[in-house]
């Protein structure tokens, strides 16, 4: 007999409710978030011979406790919050939100739901995302410290600076300033003080660019060679895609990603519009890529969007069209990296 055991994890405490192919709960337990929370379970689920663990957000907060128990030999799979918790919606009987009913949820959805994700030990897509997600958060940081300072500036000159600020352009305005009331001596303090932080964000992200590019020249990725896909890039689209072979083709891909286009109907009226499912950092990263290829004449990225808008397309349609066309590439580049 087959058990499915689904685990609701918290920050102290992780809640997990085996079931059977009939949805019978056969047994549950709560353990605390603790060193010994693997050893813990695992002795729980002994009875249960052939068992699949399912780890609701397995990449988020359950990431810690379903690599443990990868590590161990176990089977994970990675169960959305948001199908079980629909799950848990339409449930008769356990539809009050508790843990215990959030783990039987879990459970019937890694039970009916197919192609659920398998959980994999960590490799070189784990590290590529982090370090993609600590330049995202650096850069960030770096926009609003910069809006603050353009705020300060206002205040302090008439017009303050019109064009994008780099730290030369700040020192040189803070060098014709003279502070002459209490008000305007803080505000200037401010921005010194602003400006320092500038400084050593310009420094973390010429930091993190150099492992970015260390990192992707290790993995020995090919997915640089689309035109338009430089390490920072790649690093987002390695990082947040994951594993490649998850993806039945690009079209599922492309769904994934937010570059395919959802259907809208009604009443015999068919539409499709911009999708914005998906993972946003990722379709940011294909964008990113789209764009880089119309700016620069002679590629075949501006040839193919010079094109749709000659058939008639507006210029934001003609981008949405590119942009299929670098997933597509980007899928190809992964696959063959698969292989």
């Amino acid at each position: 007999m087959n058990v499915v055991i689904g685990i609701d994890p918290h920050k102290a405490s992780h809640t997990a409710v085996a079931i059977d192919e009939a949805e019978d709960e056969l047994s549950s337990v709560r353990v605390r978030a603790t060193r010994r929370q693997v050893e813990q379970l695992i002795g729980w689920a002994e009875p249960f011979e052939k068992r699949t663990w399912a780890i609701e957000s397995a990449g988020g907060l359950g990431y810690l406790l379903a690599q443990q128990l990868v590590a161990r030999g176990e089977m994970v799979v990675d169960v959305p919050a948001t199908l079980a918790s629909h799950i848990r919606v339409l449930a008769t009987e356990r539809s009050n939100k508790n843990d215990p009913n959030d783990a039987h949820s879990i459970a019937i959805a890694a039970l009916r739901a197919p192609r659920l994700r398998t959980v994999e030990e960590a490799d070189h897509s784990e590290v590529l995302r982090l370090l993609a997600k600590r330049n995202i958060d650096i850069g960030n940081q770096r926009t609003r410290v910069i809006c603050r300072l353009h705020a300060l500036f206002a205040e302090l000159a008439p017009g303050g600076i019109a064009k994008e600020m780099y730290v030369s352009d700040a020192e040189v305005l803070m060098a014709k300033l003279g502070p002459e009331t209490p008000a305007q001596q803080i505000r200037f303090d401010l921005a010194l003080e602003l400006l320092d932080d500038v400084r050593r964000l310009d420094s973390q992200l010429k930091e993190s660019h150099r492992r970015i590019r260390l990192a992707v020249r290790a993995s020995g990725t090919s997915v640089t060679d689309v035109y338009g896909v430089g390490p920072i890039i790649a690093a987002q689209i390695i990082g947040y895609s994951g594993d490649i072979c998850r993806f039945a083709n690009r079209d599922a891909y492309a769904s994934y990603n937010g570059t395919a286009p959802v259907e809208r109907s009604s009443g015999g009226r068919v539409v499709h519009r911009v999708s914005m499912r998906g993972s946003r950092k990722l379709n940011h990263a294909v964008h990113m890529a789209a764009v880089t290829q119309i700016r620069q004449s002679g590629s075949e990225g501006r040839a193919y969007f010079d094109r749709k808008v000659a058939e008639g397309k507006t210029k934001r349609e003609a981008l949405r069209s590119l942009k299929r066309q670098v997933s597509n590439a980007v899928y190809r580049q992964l696959v063959l990296d698969a292989r």
